[in-house]
């Protein structure tokens, strides 16, 4: 059997093409609601992203009901209807087989919205609503009183869910934080219970669900679950290094890093690494070896292996690390190489990782001195065109080699600090430079 359509990209589903859509099928003398993720965030107070539709059609019956479909998942019922500026997924009530890959039903049977809500992950996602009925919500699990409770709870025995699809125990973790959630005692003893299992999940799933809950502002109860339930294990797997048994987090970089806003991915990446880094090494008070290039390379490399990020996020995270190295150095950064990390397009988000250092207590005073001096930066043109170029050099008699990108860096920092300001004299200090 063919595996289902995953991570489709498809623009956000509106609700009034839904409702049409929804229309037609009940026209036809159809059973159809809205389902799952809409019905809870409209519970929530929400405003749903997308519009999903579960229904006793078969997918040829949609397919014959609609004009222009997509068949992303047939054999698991799911097909996309376009409706005005939307694609609409239409799903089939369905009952699955056994998962003997851990993430996908080996088979489906089509069936009813009360078995299709029993096969369903939480009880805040296994919810339909009828619009057409006064927005009426037909509960079969119990997920309305799991939300007036603020509880995330799995449908039926939870044991059983996550040997199903063990990628349920990140998106346990995502639903709870996002959504201010407490998970239901025997919930969470199931995840900690299956944690290893999650090494079984693809890489690329597995860094998608970490997308969802390590940016936003919620990602901080999303990283202390991640811990408790030692599915951090399985994202560390590949470091050399053993995790300890809880997290300290008065040496958490990553709690400390923006705390209440929204961050991007490569910081987020940053910020856990260095955090599991000082985590599983106590004695570590300096964090200036954890900065050079062969250790962010390590740290990088170990991320990649387990989550297969892309080129711009792993390169991103590594230079968001490695720019501090320079300005934490034993010597204080020149003006010249505050200049050049202001002008990084990662200086933002370093800047923010810097701040989370200094405030977990290391290397403060540095910290505290640096903030300043970056601010007073913020206006200023930290990456003018440089006076001279290599042209220059070969112009003035000089021979290419690789003394050429010594003497021009030698000769901007000069010009960042301010103390050249011509070309002529930007070539007097290069052949002084080639001379000595």
């Amino acid at each position: 059997m063919s595996q289902p359509f995953q991570q489709r990209q498809k623009p956000p589903c509106r609700r009034e093409d839904a409702l049409a859509v929804l229309r037609r099928l009940r026209q036809a003398g159809h059973v159809a609601y809205f389902a799952g993720g809409c019905v809870r965030d409209m519970l929530l107070g929400l405003e749903p992203k997308d519009f999903d539709i579960a229904t006793d059609a078969h997918p040829p019956t949609i397919r014959r009901l609609f004009s222009n479909t997509q068949a992303v998942g047939a054999a698991f019922g799911v097909i996309l209807v376009r409706q005005g500026r939307s694609l609409v997924e239409v799903a089939t009530f369905r009952s699955d087989a056994s998962y003997v890959d851990g993430r996908h039903p080996d088979a489906v049977t089509f069936s009813n919205a009360q078995q299709d809500a029993q096969r369903r992950d939480f009880t805040i996602n296994g919810l339909f609503l009828d619009p057409l009925e006064g927005n009426r919500v037909i509960d079969y699990v119990g997920g309305q009183a799991d939300l007036a409770q603020r509880r995330l709870r799995a449908i039926g025995d939870p044991q059983r869910r996550f040997a199903e699809d063990h990628l349920r125990m990140l998106r346990a973790v995502r639903f709870a934080a996002r959504f201010d959630l407490s998970i239901e005692p025997a919930t969470a003893a199931a995840i900690a219970a299956a944690a290893p299992l999650l090494k079984r999940i693809s890489p690329e799933r597995v860094a998608e669900e970490l997308r969802g809950m390590l940016v936003p502002p919620t990602r901080s109860a999303a990283w202390r679950w991640l811990w408790e339930f030692r599915l951090i294990d399985a994202i560390y797997r590949f470091l050399p290094i053993p995790l300890p048994p809880a997290l300290d987090e008065r040496r958490c970089v990553f709690l400390a890093t923006a705390p209440g806003a929204t961050i991007d991915f490569p910081l987020a990446l940053a910020a856990a690494s260095l955090c599991v880094e000082l985590q599983s090494r106590p004695e570590l008070a300096d964090l200036r070896p954890l900065l050079e290039r062969r250790e962010v390379q390590r740290l990088v490399g170990a991320l990649r292996q387990s989550l297969r990020l892309s080129n711009d996020e792993s390169d991103s995270m590594q230079e968001i690390i490695e720019s501090l190295g320079p300005l934490l150095a034993e010597e204080p950064p020149t003006l010249a190489a505050r200049k050049r990390f202001m002008s990084r397009p990662v200086s933002p988000q370093a800047r923010q990782l810097l701040q989370a250092i200094g405030r977990i207590g290391l290397h403060r005073a540095r910290i505290d001195e640096l903030t300043a001096q970056l601010a007073a930066l913020e206006n200023v043109d930290c990456a003018p065109a440089p006076l001279i170029s290599g042209d220059d050099l070969t112009a003035a008699g000089l021979t290419p080699g690789p003394k050429f990108k010594l003497i021009l860096n030698a000769v901007y920092d000069q010009q960042l600090e301010g103390r050249i300001a011509t070309r002529e004299a930007a070539l007097s200090l290069a052949m002084e430079l080639w001379r000595n």
